[in-house]
């Protein structure tokens, strides 16, 4: 039996996007001092990193306007990384100047959904990311590359295992990476596909720091976790309250649910070092600022073994039905 259905005490890092890929997609604005609340709280419940922001242009992006004053004012907890996402050179600029732990940058491996969502074609976004790269290295930041569409693509269908290689090989050798996460962004991706591809990559780079991030647009994605802890990969971007969605992708629905993950992986044996009752505490803030509901099944039907009361006739019925 495999380590994944079994557990093996295996630590799992658990890596917070909501406050940017979640909150970049509702249409209300959640005020700067929630945002930092929320941060906050996630930090205490002990995830492993957290992108807390994108430094895109406000006018793209209003609801994340507020990025400097974020990131800058969050308390952080040692052992947590505080990450945000940069597009370009000005971006960089702006998260080095409020202290960003660590860049991600983000292309896609689909042309057409590159040419969506970022209006370049890749090779000119592979441009783009080279003068990040160039910065963040003389400012001794570490950089992470988002590869979008690594599990195919909402307008050309499948993306080819190799193609998705090429690139993270092109990522490593000229950008010096440290970290590469593979995006699942409309939730196409399947378990067999994912195992295939985490042990294709790890065959190859068994040191870089590999992340999956998945949608669950299908209803697929935990089990395409548990696929990619089979092969391998121990660290996963989620989003609390499942909340989130790319905006140039047709479709796309929320990121896989970090409190429905951190559940079933406890269950499990895994150690996440996560505290779900803060986790779901931070989750239930969610509704009252987003203003609608969220897809957490946590949240809805709470933990396992939280248990409901005993109905009143229950002890009426027991003696009826005694023995005797």
């Amino acid at each position: 039996m495999s380590n994944v259905w079994q557990g093996d005490g295996r630590r799992v890092h658990l890596q917070e996007v909501g406050t940017r890929d979640g909150l970049q997609v509702e249409e209300r604005f959640v005020p700067t001092e929630d945002k930092i609340a929320l941060v906050n709280l996630l930090s205490t419940a002990g995830l492993a990193k957290i992108e807390v922001t994108s430094f895109v242009s406000p006018k793209a992006i209003p609801q994340l306007r507020d990025a400097e004053i974020v990131l800058r004012e969050i308390q952080r907890r040692p052992g947590t990384v505080y990450t945000a996402l940069v597009p370009n050179v000005r971006g960089a600029e702006r998260a080095l100047e409020s202290k960003a732990d660590e860049l991600n940058l983000v292309m896609s491996a689909s042309e057409t959904h590159n040419l969506s969502n970022l209006r370049m074609s890749r090779e000119q976004s592979f441009a783009g990311l080279s003068a990040v790269a160039k910065l963040a290295r003389a400012a001794g930041v570490p950089i992470n590359v988002s590869l979008s569409c690594s599990f195919g693509c909402p307008m050309e269908g499948d993306v080819a295992e190799g193609t998705v290689l090429d690139w993270c090989a092109r990522m490593v050798d000229e950008l010096g990476t440290h970290g590469i996460t593979l995006c699942d962004t409309t939730g196409m991706a399947y378990p067999t596909q994912v195992a295939a591809l985490v042990t294709a990559f790890r065959a190859r780079w068994p040191q870089l720091e590999l992340t999956l991030h998945f949608h669950n647009t299908r209803g697929m994605g935990l089990a395409n976790v548990m696929a990619g802890l089979d092969a391998g990969a121990v660290r996963f971007d989620a989003s609390f309250g499942g909340i989130g969605g790319c905006p140039y992708a047709p479709g796309a629905t929320g990121n896989v649910c970090t409190e429905d993950i951190a559940h079933a992986l406890a269950l499990m044996g895994y150690d996440t070092g996560v505290d779900l009752p803060l986790l779901l505490q931070a989750s239930r803030r969610l509704p009252a600022l987003i203003g609608h509901d969220i897809p957490s099944q946590i949240v809805k039907a709470g933990r396992r073994l939280d248990l409901h009361p005993v109905p009143a006739d229950v002890d009426e019925a027991r003696r009826r039905t005694a023995p005797g």
